[in-house]
This record gives structure tokens, sequence and C-alpha cells, in this order.
């Protein structure tokens, strides 16, 4: 059996259907752009040299190698991270970093470092061969993320990092410290807050290891306390 539709409706279906496309196009149209996120924007006081993976500045005597950063695994993903509580992460889809975030954070913190007394220059890994430092540093980043409850609209940047001051000639640890920085504050779903944010704990973290360095008497004795130094929640160096 043939079933007739009624001009009426075969009108109304042919006017609807263009609507209904065009409601399509409008929503992928309308669909967020993917925001990139770069470290080490407050940098500006140090100068890259023509050696790849060096920056200098005029504050003091000291060269620094900075070794190649230990970054927690759930970080090394592209996504800016979200804690909420917790327990609960959220890896967000349009907004990532640039790059390797343990390379971001590397160069900004040598960046920073090269900023401050009392250093001359920071060679970040890899270094050229043949090239001599007074000191390594190596960092060990276990968060670095937002953080904020369900509900609430602002949050606060979290960075928890270990730092180690080394003897370049053994490897020998001369003074082990913890930076675990929650000052910087954002709104929630402002990334460039966060990420902001992020940069700044960054700054912070190479201000307490420059002021450690500053305090060591020579190349290989460590200082007998650096104590408290930049801040940051339950920081210093032990």
């Amino acid at each position: 059996m043939i079933m007739r539709i009624p001009m009426r409706y075969v009108l109304l279906i042919a006017i609807a259907i263009p609507f209904g496309l065009a409601g399509c196009f409008k929503l992928a149209r309308e669909s967020p752009r993917l925001q990139l996120y770069a470290l080490g924007g407050g940098s500006a006081g140090a100068t890259p040299t023509t050696t790849v993976g060096t920056t200098t500045a005029a504050h003091g005597p000291l060269t620094i190698g900075l070794r190649r950063l230990v970054l927690a695994s759930y970080l090394s993903v592209p996504s800016v991270m979200m804690r909420r509580g917790e327990n609960q992460l959220e890896a967000s889809q349009f907004h990532r970093w640039g790059g390797d975030l343990d390379e971001g954070i590397n160069r900004a913190v040598g960046a920073y470092l090269a900023g401050m007394p009392p250093v001359r220059a920071v060679d970040v890994a890899p270094w050229p061969s043949g090239v001599r430092h007074n000191f390594l540093v190596q960092l060990h980043v276990s968060r670095f993320e937002g953080v904020a409850d369900s509900a609430a609209t602002d949050g606060r940047v979290h960075l928890m990092a270990g730092w180690d001051i080394m003897r370049p000639l053994d490897g020998a640890v001369l003074v082990r410290g913890k930076t675990n920085d929650r000052s910087g504050v954002f709104r929630v779903g402002d990334f460039t807050g966060l990420v902001s944010g992020l940069d700044a704990a960054l700054s912070r973290l190479a201000r307490e290891i420059s002021a450690c360095l500053a305090r060591f008497p020579n190349d290989s004795t460590p200082p007998a306390s650096c104590g408290s130094v930049a801040g940051g929640e339950g920081s210093g160096a032990r």
C-alpha cells in the first residue's frame, strides 16, 4: 500500500532541512579554538647566547648546568592540567602546551635563574661537551596544575618540585631542597591566568634555588642551611 504525503507537509520538510543544516554548520563554527601555551614569558632579563641551551646575565660568578628534568608521569601529556579536589584530574582538550612540558619547565627555570644573582650563566641540558660548571641542578616536578573544588569559581596554582644542587665532578648531592608553592590564584576556566600563575611559580622556584646557591662558601662545600626562601608554602632546603 502506497501512502501519499500531502503537499503541504512536503513543503514544510523542504523548508526545515536547510535551517537544520545551517544550525549544524553554525555549531561547527562555534567550536572552541585550540590554545597553545609557552612558559618563561617573564624572563626578559635573561639573554640567550650563541651557545645552544645557554642563558646568561652579568649578576654573579657561578655557571650552572640544569640537568634533564624528572616529571611526574601524569603530567607528561600535551594538555594543561586541572585537579578537582584530591583525586580527580581534568586534562583540557583545547588548552595545551606548545611543546614537551618537561623541556618547557627546564627552559623557563634556566632563564629565570640566569637573571638572578649569584648566577652568571645557565646551560640547559643537553649542553655541548667540554662545558664546565660550578654546580649542577636537578629538578623533580610532581605537581604542576591548577587546583579547585568541583563548584569553586577561584582556584590555586600548585607547583611541587624537589631540587638537588650537585657537584659536577662526581654528581654528589650537596643540598636537597623542596618547593611546595600554592600562592598563585586564578579564575577557574581562565587558562591564560592559570598558565601565568604557573610561570610565576617557576620564577619563585628559581629564586629559591639562587638564594641557596648564594650561601655556598665555595664550589664544593654546602651551606649550613639554606632555610626557607622566596615565600612558597612549605618551601625551603634541607
